[in-house]
C-alpha cells in the first residue's frame, strides 16, 4: 500500500478510490493590497509564501488528471447570502460590499475575488463560490467528490485557522481522510497556523494529517489511480 510519510503517522493511500486537491481561497481579496485582508489590518504579503508550493501540487496533480479544485470566499452582489453580523463584524476600514480598489470587497465576479494569476484554474477545472469559511457549506462540493468517488483530500490554501481549518473539520465530519500541505497554507498569523497543524493531528490525527509538499510528492509518485 502506497502512503504519504507524514503526522502523526503515514498517511495510506486509497486503492479504490481517489484523491482530490483542493486549493482555498487563493484569491486577490485575500493576498494583494485593497483586498478584504488588508482591510482588516492584515499584512497580506505574508500568504504570498506558499503560492510557488501550491503552483508545484497543483501542477503534478493536473499532469496525472486528477482532481484540483479551487474555492473562492464571495457573495452575490445583493448580498442576500451574506448575514449581517458578517458584514458588521470586525470594524474593517471597508466592510463586504463595500467598493474598492479592486471592485466591491468579497463580491462575486469582482476583479478582487479571482483567483491570483499564478494558480489560474485551467477551463476543465472547478471553482466552488462558497458564502461562509468552510467549503461545504452551501455549495456542491460534496456531490462532486462523490461523482468523482473521492475519499482523500490533499488540502492547500489560506487562511490556515479560518477556512482551511473550517473546511477540514466539515470534510472530517463527512468522512473523508484529510491532508493538510503544511508548506502549502498559511495565515497573517504564524502562531495560528502553528497552532492549527497541531489541532488536526493532536490525538491520533483527530481531523487529519499534515505533511510537507515534498513528502506529498514523493508518496503520490508511487501511488497508481484506481
Amino acid at each position: 500500500m502506497a502512503v504519504i510519510t507524514a503526522q502523526p503517522y503515514d498517511y495510506s493511500l486509497p486503492t479504490e478510490t481517489g484523491i482530490a486537491l483542493i486549493i482555498i481561497d487563493m484569491q486577490r481579496d485575500f493576498l494583494e493590497p485593497g483586498g478584504f485582508g488588508a482591510a482588516l489590518g492584515n499584512e497580506v504579503g505574508l500568504l504570498r509564501a506558499i503560492v510557488p508550493t501550491v503552483q508545484r501540487l497543483q501542477q503534478a496533480f493536473r499532469e496525472r488528471g486528477w482532481l484540483v479544485l479551487q474555492t473562492v470566499e464571495g457573495h452575490r452582489p445583493d448580498l442576500s447570502d451574506c448575514p449581517p453580523s458578517k458584514r458588521q463584524r470586525g470594524n474593517a476600514a471597508l466592510k463586504i460590499g463595500d467598493p474598492g480598489p479592486m471592485g466591491r470587497i468579497l463580491v462575486l465576479g469582482e476583479p478582487g475575488n479571482q483567483i491570483i494569476p499564478e494558480l489560474a484554474p485551467t477551463p476543465e477545472e472547478t471553482v466552488i463560490e462558497k458564502p461562509g469559511k468552510g467549503a461545504f457549506y452551501n455549495t456542491n462540493l460534496e456531490f462532486l467528490l462523490k461523482t468523482h468517488n473521492i475519499s482523500h483530500l490533499i488540502v492547500t490554501g489560506v487562511t490556515t485557522e479560518v477556512c482551511v481549518q473550517s473546511t477540514l473539520r466539515e470534510a472530517n465530519d463527512r468522512g473523508y481522510e484529510c491532508l493538510l500541505v503544511e508548506d502549502a497554507t498559511e495565515s497573517y498569523f504564524p502562531e495560528f497556523k502553528q497552532a492549527t497543524l497541531a489541532m488536526v493531528r493532536a490525538q491520533g490525527g483527530i481531523v487529519g494529517w499534515t505533511a510537507t509538499a515534498d513528502q506529498v510528492l514523493t508518496g503520490l509518485s508511487q501511488w497508481s489511480a484506481p
